[in-house]
């Protein structure tokens, strides 16, 4: 025996601890590959530390303003950013914008991560139902997919809250699910596209055919088997739908047929700003901004996690 063979036989098997970390050492499950190749990427940790600032402003706008951003004076009506010690000025109604930006980012929070929740796990069920079973159930809930995919969201959006309109007193939980309901209703069919077909590669694996074979009931082998590993192109689509959702929501907001009073949100205050905006630009500014850097956040992120889930983008 060789001294270099000796020396190998005494330091025993290499473990994954020993290795030098690259992408293919041993030991390793996916999502613990994609997070070392997330923290690696600074767009990652710059929209991550956006949408926590975003979040902390939905939960406690207290702690960026302790100005009311309902209380307006019509004497600071429109005035300059930096007037009075409003960073951002006032609106027509004199009130804070800097103020009604942070307030605004409750609703427009809400609405998104509500209508993801709600997106991902009816459209998962629906997927995972028709690509498990198969059949006359994946005909009947593939052509249903396909009659709502066609129908583009904000179109379905803005024909369902014309005909069901939000009234003056209504309660504001009650405005923001409206929403939410209608985006939901519209924007499901993607998830249960993607899910469908996610579970019909996963199905035919080894592992689940043994869970089959063993006698494993289908809840037992969807629940273990096929909807973990099923998940993650789900998860990566609905982070960048929630962006888009937000959008969505400011749009039909703006159109004067989304969230309304008491509901605050950025689509609002830039639709009470258009008409003042070729005067006083600030009005329109400042809330756009707020819309942009908070869906730009979550697409970044979603970019990022698709990116690390996907070996072909490494």
């Amino acid at each position: 025996m060789t001294e270099a063979t000796a020396a190998a036989v005494s330091a025993g098997p290499q473990t994954p601890a020993q290795t030098d970390g690259g992408d293919a050492a041993p030991g390793r499950s996916l999502s613990q590959d994609a997070w070392r190749q997330l923290r690696r990427r600074p767009l990652f940790w710059l929209s991550a530390l956006l949408i926590g600032v975003f979040t902390l402003m939905a939960l406690f706008p207290s702690l960026f303003t302790s100005a009311d951003p309902e209380y307006g004076q019509l004497l600071r009506s429109n005035q300059s950013p930096g007037t009075d010690g409003a960073i951002f000025g006032f609106d027509h109604l004199g009130r804070d914008i800097y103020a009604r930006c942070i307030y605004a980012t409750r609703a427009s929070m809400m609405v998104g991560v509500l209508t993801t929740i709600a997106t991902t796990t009816l459209g998962s069920l629906l997927g995972i139902l028709a690509g498990f079973y198969g059949g006359w159930l994946d005909a009947v809930l593939s052509r249903l997919t396909d009659m709502i995919f066609a129908i583009p969201m904000l179109l379905g959006g803005i024909l369902f809250m014309s005909t069901f309109p939000n009234r003056p007193n209504d309660p504001y939980l009650q405005i923001v699910l409206k929403v939410v309901l209608v985006l939901m209703i519209f924007g499901w069919p993607g998830i249960a596209r993607l899910m469908r077909s996610s579970v019909l590669q996963v199905k035919q694996n080894e592992y689940v055919q043994a869970a089959r074979a063993l006698g494993a009931s289908p809840v037992r082998i969807i629940g273990q088997h096929i909807l973990p590993n099923a998940m993650a192109p789900v998860i990566v689509v609905a982070t960048i739908n929630l962006g888009a959702y937000i959008a969505a929501e400011a749009t039909l907001s703006f159109l004067g047929i989304g969230l309304q009073y008491p509901a605050t949100s950025w689509g609002t205050a830039i639709n009470e700003a258009t008409q003042w905006y070729q005067v006083y630009p600030h009005n329109l500014l400042f809330p756009s901004v707020f819309l942009s850097l908070c869906v730009l956040a979550f697409m970044t992120l979603g970019d990022a996690v698709r990116d690390a889930f996907d070996p072909k983008q490494r």
